[in-house]
């Protein structure tokens, strides 16, 4: 296959570019950059999300675009940070579906990313594919996103949403800047600890966005394993997985003042089950978040 990929230089998308050309898939790179460093092979268009159309050029020939841009969500939402954070996905999928629209011929394929942020804060209420949408900031993004995603279906494209719970990498994402202070014996559970965190091994999202791409998949896939945990019992997972003690508690008081209104994002609640995933036949490597942890931090 052929594909066209956004957002290829996060930690999701530089992992998901050596998989797929390891399976003999000939990528495209569409990036803001004209100077981005890629594997050799790989080819590149310039295109900036926010400033107008992906170039018909870069999607003609395209067997699916996979598309993960987005501004990092894991930053102080000050009101300018919340526009980045909304226009980024909402306006620059905009002009990615637009030009699918306008693609001849047009790629049968859009697979895009998501997050389970589109169910909001739900307690202990067990959420699958089904569920509706939640209330908050993160929830209203994430349903914008995918309604303009969907769009793509209008003329034929087979749309695809990935909603990507925490995912586990010492390299990037939520997980990374966890390690210092559990490294030096200083982490413990956020808030009440009572909260579920939905996670995935990367290496399993890496898989799950590939078994989209190769082949027809349900409209929306839960991008999390199968066994959510509490806050509290993720802390202890991974400070036993770094021989660290983890008793200092974190208060909501305290996450408040450190991160404003983004530790809501810390706080929620989402007890998010991969059933669809699991139904169409896909296989996790990595269901237990002890043996998760454990395979990263040998790496």
């Amino acid at each position: 296959m052929k594909i066209a990929i956004t957002g290829a230089s996060g930690f999701i998308g530089r992992r998901l570019m050596k998989l797929l050309a390891a399976r003999g898939h000939r990528l495209r790179v569409l990036s803001r950059h004209a100077g981005t460093n890629l594997p050799a092979g790989v080819e590149l268009s310039v295109w900036d999300p926010l400033l107008g159309l992906a170039p018909e050029a870069a999607l003609r020939d395209a067997d699916a675009v996979l598309h993960l841009a987005g501004e990092p969500v894991a930053q102080r939402w000050t009101a300018a940070a919340k526009q980045r954070i909304y226009d980024s996905r909402v306006i620059g999928t905009r002009h990615l579906v637009s030009a699918l629209e306008n693609c001849s011929p047009r790629p049968p394929a859009l697979v895009c990313a998501s997050a389970i942020g589109y169910y909001g804060s739900r307690g202990d209420e067990a959420l699958n594919e089904d569920a509706g949408p939640g209330a908050g900031f993160l929830a209203d993004v994430c349903a914008a996103w995918e309604r303009e995603a969907v769009n793509a279906e209008a003329v034929g494209v087979r749309v695809t949403r990935v909603r990507i719970g925490l995912v586990l990498d010492t390299r990037g994402g939520a997980q990374k800047p966890m390690l210092a202070p559990f490294r030096a014996g200083l982490g413990g559970p956020l808030g009440g600890g009572r909260q579920w965190m939905s996670w995935i091994h990367a290496s399993d999202l890496a898989e799950m966005f590939r078994f989209a791409l190769e082949r027809p998949a349900p409209p929306v896939l839960n991008g999390v394993a199968p066994g959510a945990v509490t806050n509290a019992d993720f802390t202890r997972a991974l400070a036993s997985a770094l021989h660290r003690p983890a008793f200092l508690p974190v208060p909501k008081l305290a996450l408040r003042m450190l991160f404003g209104e983004m530790a809501d994002l810390l706080l929620a609640s989402q007890r998010v089950a991969p059933a669809a995933a699991e139904a169409a036949g896909f296989e996790f490597q990595h269901r237990e978040l002890n043996e998760a942890l454990a395979d990263l931090l040998r790496g």
